[in-house]
């Protein structure tokens, strides 16, 4: 078990402050009751903090405040990689990312291709909403696209919007876009195109 807990350690540490994992991520250090025996033992001992039901993190440290709170972004990412759904932005915060909407989100949410929850992790509160828009095996900004698209909807993207969007992309992520057309509602792959034809005039 000792030996275990080492190999955890040194993963953790490389990973650095702030991560925030799950025993799925050690499995390959030992049976699953040993990573759980192991990631106790080191809980216990302050190594790392207990956050919730089968989450741990390497808190980031403040001089004054000690401990910090986990980082929802990192907690949603433990949760998707537990769970193995995919995670993308929640579509209100990529449309503010992008400059499409002045909304900003209350509460931290993000989007799955899994079943819609939300989780309590170190006194913060995370929601995982399924994505009616697909989830795709794609860089964020990619994905934040899509989910961006979504949360405007039908007819409420304009030329502005379509260039703003067309801009932000560089040539890779244009073609996983488009390439991503087939699941996608037939409206938003019409608007994929418009963003690909305003692309290409940028590129000249």
């Amino acid at each position: 078990m000792f030996a275990v807990a080492d190999r955890i350690m040194r993963r953790v540490r490389g990973k650095g402050r702030g991560w925030v994992f799950t025993p799925k991520q050690f499995v390959d250090f030992g049976t699953r009751g040993s990573v759980d025996m192991a990631l106790s033992r080191l809980a216990h001992a302050g190594d790392i903090r207990r956050i919730g039901r089968g989450l741990y993190d390497y808190p980031r440290q403040h001089d004054k405040l000690g401990a910090l709170s986990p980082d929802p972004g990192q907690v949603a990412q433990a949760l998707s990689a537990q769970s193995g759904d995919a995670l993308a932005p929640s579509g209100a915060a990529a449309a503010n990312s992008l400059g499409l909407s002045t909304q900003v989100p209350a509460r931290a949410s993000y989007a799955t291709s899994g079943r819609t929850r939300t989780a309590k992790a170190g006194g913060r509160s995370v929601t995982l909403k399924h994505s009616r828009a697909p989830v795709l095996d794609a860089p964020e900004s990619v994905n934040a696209i899509v989910q961006a698209l979504a949360h405007l909807g039908k007819g409420n993207i304009d030329a502005d919007a379509i260039w703003r969007v067309a801009a932000q992309l560089d040539d890779t992520g244009m073609r996983t876009l488009v390439g991503a057309r087939p699941a996608m509602p037939g409206w938003m792959g019409d608007i994929v195109l418009k963003i690909q034809a305003a692309h290409d005039d940028l590129s000249r």
